[in-house]
């Protein structure tokens, strides 16, 4: 999943303060052949985080921090995939580029789920009706010259 530069280097930071923690779990399903994957965060006895553990000692202390005492379900570590693909396509990503980073089969799917989240940008939609048109009558005007 491509990031920025800001974001890495604060994920840069970030490890070399707390290095990743090699953890080698079955992949797939129970009885999968064991993988080696470097976690980024782990638990206090240095174990892969179970989501109820991970809600209770960091996303919720996070959330405090920045204000939200009552936190609700559109809180949630699961915003964090609506808010990548909503800035993306808002920012005029393609969409058929989220599904692939998301793990979506369709771009269809992609788009049911996060438009709902696209912020409209009405400047936008105006700065790229005026780069055609300008472009355009300058066209129209060379070719009257």
């Amino acid at each position: 999943m491509p990031i920025g530069a800001i974001l890495l280097g604060e994920l840069d930071e970030y490890t070399e303060e707390f290095p990743p923690t090699p953890i080698t779990l079955p992949w797939i399903h129970p009885d999968g052949k064991p993988v080696t994957v470097n976690l980024l965060m782990v638990d206090h006895d240095g174990l892969p985080f179970q989501r109820g553990g991970f809600r209770l000692s960091v996303w919720l202390p996070a959330l405090r921090r920045a204000g939200i005492t009552a936190p609700t379900r559109d809180d949630g570590m699961h915003a964090l995939r609506h808010l990548y693909a909503s800035v993306l396509l808002d920012a005029g990503e393609s969409i058929k580029a989220p599904p692939g980073y998301l793990g979506h089969s369709d771009p269809g799917f992609t788009l049911r789920i996060y438009t709902h989240l696209m912020p409209t940008s009405h400047e936008r939609s105006r700065r790229a009706l005026d780069a055609f048109f300008a472009s355009a009558l300058d066209v129209d005007r060379e070719q009257a010259a």
